[in-house]
């Protein structure tokens, strides 16, 4: 079919505020120009994220009217346990209260300072958590993912050639690897089987454990469906399940690729770090059949993995965000080509070359979106990668200068896709006029979260 249509029905709404420019003139400026501290109530469309965004089903609401909430041994832990094994075949599941609690556990028992873990793209939570104990997050993309352009159909693969490399340089020294599947760093692009099977030997070879950011695992089974050679007429849960064959453990937030509003979970085959885990799980996220989640969100974490390996839902959401990016590239704005799972990237590098990367073009881009039509999106640049590098102490900045417009799950029609679309048609029509912006005020980690932004 041409047209692929929204595969539910909506049975509740929720109102939007709708606000004037000079409204939003000044929710922006009490906002120190950063997007985050913009309040929720005042964003007309909101695609700052997909993470715990998206719109649950009647189904996974149905499930947490029984979710047991019993301290310890609750049925509804035994079912989410249940439903991540089938999927993973993962010998310990520890579920947390979102994914970054997975990173934060994990790296706290296998980093520590000189170690060293490589990934295609760390993303900002990921990275900040291993940087915290003292490790070396390196990125290890292959070139193509690092230019907007190009054409490629797999560009979160991992640059095999560089990380043997890297493990040659670093014995002893890497406790883990790891893969981000789809690849939000570098514009939600996917990972093609091969790449991880072929990352998976090179590792098995050096003795060095694979592990997955799975945040997205669903959508990256359905790239590699519609692109990879051989994967046509295989289901999408079976391409899950190979993909997961081809790995040692994984975090996982189930804000993505669950379709819930908050959860994750860590899982993994190793014996030897399965009571260390344990251990600082129960220290930080509570007892292990909970892990500071409700039992009425494990039960829907069980039910949302159900629902997002059925292929309708995923062609319609594949579709609806690849038709945003492709309005975008007719109406003249470059993206990061091909479009990815989650999210359109826009290049402001690009689109705005008069702003040099020390002035941030993307977050100038961010603070334009939402002063003209109300649109929140979220800078992936200088901004959110930038800072002072732990292990130089000088100054760093991102390879790409992106604005990203994230699609939460089962929430946004295309008539509000089609508003932001004309909004950016607009902007890009008068971007010469937008200014660059300096960080006035910043923490140590993570701190495109609370920065505060004045434009030059």
């Amino acid at each position: 079919m041409e047209n692929v249509f929204e595969p539910f029905k909506i049975k509740m709404i929720e109102p939007i505020k709708m606000t004037t420019r000079l409204e939003r003139e000044r929710y922006l400026e009490e906002a120190k120009n950063n997007i985050f501290l913009i309040k929720a109530e005042n964003v007309l469309v909101d695609l700052l994220t997909d993470s715990g965004t998206g719109a649950m089903s009647d189904a996974q609401w149905g499930s947490m009217m029984t979710g047991d909430e019993s301290y310890a041994g609750c049925k509804s832990f035994y079912e989410f346990e249940e439903t991540v094994r089938d999927l993973t075949n993962f010998k310990h599941i520890f579920p947390t209260h979102q994914g970054r609690a997975a990173e934060k556990i994990l790296f706290s028992v296998i980093g520590g300072e000189g170690k060293i873990i490589p990934n295609n793209t760390h993303f900002d939570t990921t990275r900040a958590n291993i940087e915290f104990t003292k490790t070396k997050a390196i990125d290890l993309v292959i070139q193509e993912g690092k230019n907007p352009l190009i054409e490629h159909p797999f560009k979160g693969n991992m640059d095999l050639i560089r990380l043997e490399n890297l493990f040659l340089e670093n014995r002893g020294n890497i406790p883990l690897c790891m893969i981000t599947i789809t690849n939000n760093s570098g514009g939600g692009q996917p990972v093609s089987m091969k790449n991880i099977r072929d990352t998976k030997d090179l590792c098995d070879s050096y003795g060095i454990p694979l592990f997955l950011d799975a945040c997205r695992f669903a959508e990256n089974a359905y790239f590699i469906k519609t692109r990879e050679f051989g994967y046509a007429e295989v289901a999408i849960v079976d391409i899950v399940k190979e993909m997961f064959s081809y790995s040692d453990g994984c975090t996982m937030s189930a804000k993505k690729d669950a379709i819930v509003n908050m959860g994750g979970f860590l899982a993994f085959n190793d014996d030897t770090i399965a009571d260390p885990v344990r251990n600082l799980g129960i220290l930080t996220e509570g007892y292990p059949t909970y892990g500071g989640l409700a039992g009425r969100d494990l039960a829907a974490i069980a039910q949302g993995l159900k629902e997002v390996v059925q292929e309708d839902y995923l062609e319609y959401r594949i579709e609806s965000t690849k038709y945003l990016g492709e309005s975008l590239i007719e109406a003249g704005i470059p993206v990061v080509r091909p479009i990815g799972g989650h999210a359109v990237y826009i290049d402001a590098a690009a689109m705005l070359p008069h702003i040099p990367y020390h002035e941030f073009p993307a977050q100038s881009l961010a603070c334009a979106l939402y002063l003209e039509g109300g649109v929140r999106g979220v800078e992936i640049g200088s901004v959110m990668f930038g800072g002072i590098d732990p292990s130089t102490g000088e100054e760093r900045f991102a390879d790409m200068e992106l604005l990203r417009l994230a699609i939460p799950r089962r929430v946004y029609t295309k008539s509000h896709i089609d508003y932001v679309i004309e909004i950016l048609t607009k902007i890009n029509l008068q971007k010469d006029l937008l200014k660059g912006i300096r960080i006035t005020k910043e923490p140590p980690f993570l701190r495109h979260f609370t920065a505060e932004m004045q434009f030059l």
